[in-house]
């Protein structure tokens, strides 16, 4: 063979090794990330952390071979996505809403309503305020009710004694369950709420807001408040019983912390959980609840709810069991007695 046939023959060769290589380094992680399952998970702000953790266990547990987003767009965010069967699992603070049912029936979504544990939803304050460490619920009513808006502007109307300085408030925007609660809880009516204060789906966003500001108010759940107890103060809730009671997992689980205790959840979409990563996600996350919700600073339910939970996952059984409302101020013992049903 002459020299040229041969540079020719070697320059095909070589040409030949280097698009393997190229085919190999660029193709093969574009191929194993098509092969890899996702989970679709989107709400609630509060529920995150759990969820997040749950997802990191599960990953590790799969070896990387299904992958678990989390997105943040609250409670109405992530049931607006839900309904429309964009996600498999939405993260909820509240219960599923009538008008959310019937979204979910008009797209012919079938979901599974799952408890994981409760939350007890925490006003705030800069730890320098030592004049509000308690507050009446009513107190509570007068700072957030619509008519409040460009009106009850200082500390000294929300009662006699307080300083004269400036009120500023933050909490839940409006596509939170958080605000949902919140405001039935407090004022009355689910999102009748004053819009004139610093509002974020996103806890981090308020707790910066309260521990930098010495005339804040704000609210948002237990879990970020313990995270960050060190440059805030949680408020003591009088329920109009003459008795201030501070958020802890003992009010809570004996109703003393009221009405701002509440249960939260992760809801299923039915068709999701035909998908074998999937249905083996959600039987984990039942299984890991109690001690993966408390890890990371909320409530566990007694492990009675979560054997019901996780009978429910097996059997399918879709539906809510508060039929559109949030059950305000119903005692633990009696939120989830008997049978989950429909």
């Amino acid at each position: 063979m002459k020299r040229s046939q041969q540079l020719k023959s070697g320059y095909r060769a070589l040409s030949a090794f280097f698009m393997t290589t190229f085919a190999v380094c660029v193709l093969a992680p574009a191929l194993a990330h098509a092969e890899q399952s996702i989970i679709k998970i989107d709400g609630s702000s509060t529920v995150y952390p759990i969820s997040e953790a749950v997802a990191e266990e599960f990953q590790q547990k799969e070896s990387g071979k299904i992958q678990v987003t989390i997105g943040i767009s609250g409670t109405g965010g992530g049931f607006k996505k839900f309904t429309r069967g964009e996600i498999d699992i939405s993260d909820a603070s509240r219960p599923i809403s009538a008008s959310e049912v019937e979204e979910a029936k008009k797209n012919s979504i079938e979901y599974i309503e799952i408890p994981i544990g409760y939350d007890a939803l925490t006003v705030l304050i800069h730890p320098d305020n030592k004049w509000a460490e308690k507050l009446t619920v009513e107190e509570l009513k007068r700072i957030w009710q619509p008519e409040a808006q460009g009106k009850v502007l200082t500390w000294s109307q929300v009662r006699a004694g307080f300083p004269e300085t400036p009120l500023k408030l933050y909490g839940a925007g409006s596509d939170s369950g958080t605000f949902d609660y919140f405001t039935e809880a407090v004022v009355g009516k689910a999102k009748s709420s004053r819009g004139d204060y610093t509002a974020s789906e996103d806890d981090n966003v308020l707790v910066q807001g309260i521990s930098s500001d010495k005339n804040a108010l704000g609210y948002f759940g237990y879990s970020y408040y313990v995270e960050n107890k060190d440059k805030l103060r949680a408020v003591a809730i009088d329920a109009g019983k003459g008795t201030a009671v501070l958020p802890s997992s003992e009010s809570v689980l004996d109703s003393s912390y009221q009405p701002l205790s509440r249960p939260i959840f992760i809801y299923v979409n039915k068709a999701s959980l035909a998908r074998p990563e999937v249905s083996s996600f959600v039987k984990f996350y039942v299984e890991n609840a109690s001690r993966l919700v408390k890890e990371v600073k909320y409530i566990p339910l007694a492990e009675s709810a979560y054997k019901k939970a996780l009978a429910r996952v097996e059997k399918k059984e879709s539906g809510t069991v508060f039929a559109g409302t949030s059950h305000i101020g119903v005692s633990m013992e009696k939120l989830f007695e008997g049978t989950l049903s429909h």
